[in-house]
């Protein structure tokens, strides 16, 4: 992949919202991107369905809220995004959260945040958002953890290889990062562990990352994701890359083991692909 020059970040009302502008803005003056902004959440009115039947009274002071969060939005980005040509803000469709996807088929890559079900705000979101934009965007999406500080990603990067296209992609999608990273890692399980880690160090090697460490082990008999968020906190990794798995089953996303994990209980910035 060559270096991201369209970036669409997820706006919402939680707390780490902030955090995710910050980094947004300091990729695109990294990599010389354009970063557009798009508030994303459910309306007042679909989460509360019931007020409706306190006719245009409830109707309006649910629209007034929805406005008042829209304009806590704004301001939020106005403060983080001043001076920089390369910030845009756009206004949602009325699809929104929904037709989020579809915006992220023009982006090289989406910026979004780890589901926080602590949050207060959580609920500005249906609790699927995140695996079904990862499945239906057809992009790289770059996941913040929503805890912890987040200085630098990049720097240490560990890559989770199998030999499957989505890790593939991944792969493909962090080259920007790979090439600019102090270390780099690649891990692996199952019994071709170390010839495939092989196979890739030679790859990377061909697009300019000479050294790469490699950590091959025998077949998983545990949760891989608990694995590789323990292994990239030994190895102090400030970003991890993996393909992101799942199927469609009844209308609903359903995510592999380790993706799911990862999802769950990250503790460092993730770049997933579908």
């Amino acid at each position: 992949m060559q270096t991201p020059k369209s970036i669409l970040l997820h706006l919402d009302g939680s707390a780490r919202t902030v955090q995710r502008l910050q980094l947004a803005r300091s990729l695109a003056e990294a990599f010389g991107a354009r970063v557009t902004a798009m508030p994303c959440t459910i309306s007042a009115i679909m989460r509360y369905p019931f007020a409706l039947e306190g006719a245009a009274e409830a109707i309006a002071i649910m629209r007034a809220s929805d406005k008042a969060a829209r304009d806590r939005m704004y301001a939020t980005f106005t403060a983080h995004a001043a001076g920089s040509p390369r910030m845009r803000w756009t206004e949602p469709e009325s699809d929104a959260p929904w037709g989020f996807a579809r915006h992220a088929l023009y982006a090289d890559l989406v910026i979004v945040g780890q589901r926080n079900p602590e949050d207060a705000m959580a609920a500005e979101l249906p609790g699927d958002f995140l695996p079904d934009l990862l499945v239906k965007c057809g992009r790289p999406a770059l996941v913040l953890p929503y805890t912890g500080p987040v200085e630098h990603v990049g720097r240490t990067v560990l890559v989770a290889w199998k030999e499957t296209p989505e890790a593939a992609r991944a792969v493909s999608a962090a080259l920007p990062w790979l090439r600019k990273a102090s270390h780099v890692h690649a891990a692996s399980y199952g019994e071709n562990a170390e010839a495939s880690l092989k196979e890739l160090q030679q790859y990377l090697a061909a697009q300019g990352i000479a050294e790469v460490s490699l950590h091959a082990e025998a077949a998983d008999k545990g949760d891989a994701g608990n694995k590789l968020l323990s292994m990239a906190a030994d190895l102090g990794a400030d970003l991890l890359v993996m393909g992101c798995y799942g199927h469609s089953r009844a209308r609903e996303w359903i995510l592999g083991g380790a993706t799911r994990t990862i999802l769950e209980t990250m503790t460092l910035p993730v770049l997933l692909s579908h």
